[in-house]
Order: structure tokens, then sequence, then C-alpha cells
């Protein structure tokens, strides 16, 4: 007789595959914790290229579609391709600077060109991230993590004050929701027990909804409004290829590499409590390149990795890449029946952003507990602080730019992330200290 295989149903372990019941809730936690910053971006993007009616929704579909795809690129990876880790996907508002400097010069399809010449280039410098990784150790990777969560925090209060925009922002009906949200996982995640624990946020997000829709925050138009079923149209926009579009799109995706790497870290860290290796490094970092060109191809932006993600894999600390699989299908789901997609987009921002609080505050802390694994020196600390200083300090105060080459602000304008993260590399490689490497 053949002896059975046991199935690994642990899901605090990466290769754990839980029971569905279990992972399809945990997983839609994570598509709740990014679908919206996933299709605002093209949302953007489509109102300043004036792209509105049926090719917005196409747009939106896409971001779905790319979103779901790219995730399993990660979790399930094909040969060196992916990390093998619960990596989700998205739409990266790190280029959002950067893609409405390039839309508002050369149009939507230079746009198009412009990522899927960059999606290439990130692809061989994954491969060759072994050879480079020098120049990325823990205290820059740290950097940028910690910059990354500080960062977010401000996207947080504004969508638990209502979004950014909105007619009612900062109401106490806001408030009052988001807050629920907030306290809600906090009570459930530290007194609750077992799937109550682990989907904490899933079940406040619920809730939240549920009082979102007694008090008369959630239109179901779009919902009545959206198709059954759509398939994704490739090159619906048409591409072009502008060198004056590819060259900072060359530039901003050095720096996502770099960006991955720490979300990649974060999650080793923050739910394993291990380093990276090179192999989850380098493969994130090649998945992070072929998704762009895939996205390209299907009308998207650049992706990247969510960094909310990264935050709740370290506050729940489940790491099973089979349960961020279950939310990448929903995904793919989503951007194929355009009605479910729609039901998630009536999510509230005050519901959402009451449950990133908490999200980003982990990735903060990820990023802290990266830094501090060793004794900080004075040199990690002039490192820390200088990058800090610049990267939160600029993108606080963008008209100090005013008068820089439009090429730098192209770059820089707005991403504390981008300037952080280049500046702990220059100073890492600058400022040396007895008996350091840069290893």
């Amino acid at each position: 007789m053949t002896k059975e295989k046991v199935v690994n149903r642990n899901k605090y372990d990466v290769d754990g595959v839980p029971e569905l019941r279990e992972a399809i809730p945990l997983g839609l936690q994570h598509v709740f914790a990014m679908f919206l910053g996933n299709i605002t971006v093209c949302m953007i993007i489509a109102g300043i290229c004036g792209i509105t009616g049926h090719d917005l929704v196409l747009l939106v579909q896409s971001a779905m579609f790319i979103a779901g795809v790219s995730t399993l690129m990660q979790t399930h990876p094909i040969g060196k391709t992916g990390a093998k880790l619960p990596v989700v996907m998205g739409a990266s508002f790190g280029f959002l600077t950067t893609n409405i400097a390039i839309a508002n010069a050369f149009g939507f399809p230079a746009l198009l060109g412009a990522t899927l010449v960059g999606g290439i280039f990130c692809t061989v410098l994954g491969y060759f991230l072994k050879h480079i990784r020098k120049f990325f150790p823990s205290i820059v990777t740290g950097t940028v993590v910690l910059t990354i969560g500080l960062s977010l925090l401000p996207t947080g209060i504004n969508s638990l004050a209502g979004g950014a925009g909105s007619p009612d922002f900062g109401s106490l009906k806001n408030w009052g929701v988001g807050l629920i949200v907030l306290i809600l996982t906090v009570v459930l995640n530290q007194k609750g027990k077992g799937a109550v624990k682990t989907s904490s946020i899933l079940i406040s997000i619920i809730i939240g909804y549920i009082v979102a829709i007694f008090a008369g925050m959630v239109d179901f138009t779009p919902v009545k409004e959206a198709a059954w079923f759509a398939l994704p149209t490739p090159f619906h926009f048409g591409i072009e290829f502008k060198a004056g579009a590819i060259i900072p799109m060359l530039i901003m995706f050095i720096v996502t590499a770099v960006e991955t790497v720490g979300d990649v870290s974060g999650i080793t860290v923050g739910g394993a409590g291990r380093e990276a290796t090179e192999d989850e490094l380098s493969g994130s970092v090649i998945a992070n390149g072929l998704s762009s060109v895939f996205a390209a191809i299907f009308n998207g932006m650049p992706t990247t990795s969510f960094s909310q993600n990264v935050g709740m894999v370290a506050f729940t600390k489940i790491m099973s890449r089979f349960v961020v699989a279950c939310g990448a299908i929903f995904l793919i789901l989503a951007g194929l029946l355009p009605k479910l997609g729609a039901i998630v987009s009536t999510i509230p921002h005050p519901v959402i952003g009451g449950a990133s609080l908490i999200i980003f505050s982990q990735i903060t802390l990820t990023g802290i507990d990266i830094l501090t694994q060793k004794p900080l020196t004075d040199r990690s600390k002039l490192i820390i602080g200088l990058s800090l200083v610049f990267g939160m300090g600029l993108s606080s105060v963008p008209a100090a730019m005013e008068y820089f080459p439009e090429a730098l602000k192209l770059i820089f304008g707005g991403s504390g992330i981008v300037i952080a993260c280049l500046t702990a590399i220059l100073l890492n490689i600058l400022i040396s200290e007895d008996k350091e490497t840069l290893e």
C-alpha cells in the first residue's frame, strides 16, 4: 500500500495549504487591503488623459486582472520568476508622479511603452541582483521599508477621514465608521481566538461596511452599471516609444527594485523572523519586471509589491502563499467579472482607512525591526537620519524643488521613498567606518 501524502495545513508556514474555508477569507483580507489603491492609480491617470466611459471601465478591469496574475507570479513562480512568498502585486503609487508627468508630456500610449521597456529592464536587473546586492544591505532596505511605512500614514488618515477631495472629508460620520473598524480590528486581534483572531481585519471591514450601508455611505450604482463578464483587451490604447518617457521610467524601476527588496525583506522578517534569501529577492524583482511588461500589454500601469500587505503579514504572521494566491484568484475573477469588482469598489474610504492605519503602522515597525537587528552605529544613525530628512522632508515640501531641472523633478517629485532610497544607497557607499563593510 502507498503511503498517503500528508498536506501541510499550517497557515503560518510559507508552503502551508489551509482549508479553503479558512484560506479564502484570509486571502480576501489581502485583497481589501490593496484593492482601492490598485484601481486608484489608473483612475488618476485616466482623469489626466481624458479617458472616460467604457475605456475607463476597461482600465479598472485591467488593473484587477493584472494584479491577480502578477501576484500569482510571486506566490507560485515558474523557474526563477517570483519570490515564492506571500507577495501581493498591483499598480504602484511609487510611479504615480512619474506616470503623471509622462502622460501629460507624451500621452497614454507613450506611458505604456515606457512601462514595457522599464519592465524588461527590471527583469534583467533581477537576474543580476546577486552581483549588486552589496549595495542593498539591511541599512538600505530597512530605511526604505521605514520610509514606506511613514509615507503611507497620511494615506491611511486621508482614507479614514473620507478620502482626499471628498465633499464630507473629515466629517464625524467618516471618523466614526473608520474608528469602529480600527477598534474592532484591535479587539478581535488581541482578544479573539482561532479564525476570529486571524481574520480580524476582514471581519472588521465587513462590519464597518454594514455600518456604512445603514449610514447611507454606500452607492451601489457602479454594481448596477457593471457588466457580468468581459475579457481584458491587449493594446487597446496602442503603444508608443519615446526616449523622454523611457529614461525617467528606467530610473524609477531601479528605485522600485529596491522597494521590492525592502518589501520582501519586510515579509520574511515580520512574518518569519528571518532574512530573505538571494533567490527570493532576485525572483521577486524578476517577477516585478515581467508583471510590468504584462501590465503594459494589457493597458496597465507599472506594478510593484504592495507594502500594506507586507504590514498584514507582519500583523497576522500568516506566511502561507496559498492564502495570498486565493486572493489573487479573486482579483482575476474581479477583472473578468466586473460586477464582482464593482461590489468591492463600493467599500467606503473610511472602512478601508480604519484597517489600513493598523497595517501601515506594522510596516513602519517592520522597518525598525530590520534596522535594529544589530546595534545602530554612528554611521548607521547618520545614514538613516539623513535619508529620512531628505525623503520625508522634501516630499512634504515639494516647493523646495521649484527651481530644479524638470528631469530631476520628474524623478523626485513628491516621492519620499525614491529620495530616501537613493540617499541611503549613496551614503552607504560614501560613508565608511572601520570594521564595517557594505555587506
